[in-house]
């Protein structure tokens, strides 16, 4: 039973870190969450475990694919190329170390601002184009930690579940 408690906790702090994670890029969001519940699933073994892994690791994975699939097709609507989302991502890393916990936002947008705006010759054209790309990204996080806060139930649930009937 102590090792069941042990695991729940580590399990816990991982779901909880990655839920930060996820709205605070400094940690590894929805990665720290799927690892907390795998760890959780594979080490109790019971049907609480499998179906804490299985329908949490799915809702996990959903999350990450929408915001992935969510922020890529809205650029690519918006033609937006992919040296544009580079200079935003080179400087979404800068930011994070220049400026904690907003800094890769903040990165971001000013990194595709530029180079939208170089592309364009124009700061007037460039702005509806970052914008979408900000619009988007937020979007596709709030997916993301849906998804995640939904895992982070499931684990709760099978935890409570199994702790009960133990």
């Amino acid at each position: 039973m102590t090792f069941a408690i042990i695991i729940t906790l580590v399990a816990a702090l991982l779901i909880g870190g990655g839920i930060i994670g996820i709205v605070y890029p400094i940690l590894p969001g929805s990665f720290a969450v799927l690892t907390g519940i795998v760890l959780w699933g594979l080490c109790i073994r019971g049907p609480e475990g499998w179906w804490t892994l299985a329908l949490g690791g799915i809702a996990v994975i959903i999350g990450m694919s929408a915001q992935a699939a969510l922020t890529g097709r809205t650029l690519k609507r918006r033609q937006i190329p992919n040296k544009s989302i580079l200079w935003g991502i080179v400087c979404a890393v800068i930011g994070m170390f220049v400026i904690p916990v907003v800094g890769l936002f903040i990165g971001f947008a000013v990194g595709l601002f530029a180079s939208e705006a170089a592309r364009h010759r124009n700061l007037s054209q460039a702005i509806p184009g970052t914008l979408a790309a900000l619009k988007s990204m937020g979007l596709g996080i709030l997916v993301e930690l849906s998804c995640a806060l939904v895992a982070g139930t499931i684990f709760t649930i099978g935890a409570i579940t199994y702790f009960v009937t133990a």
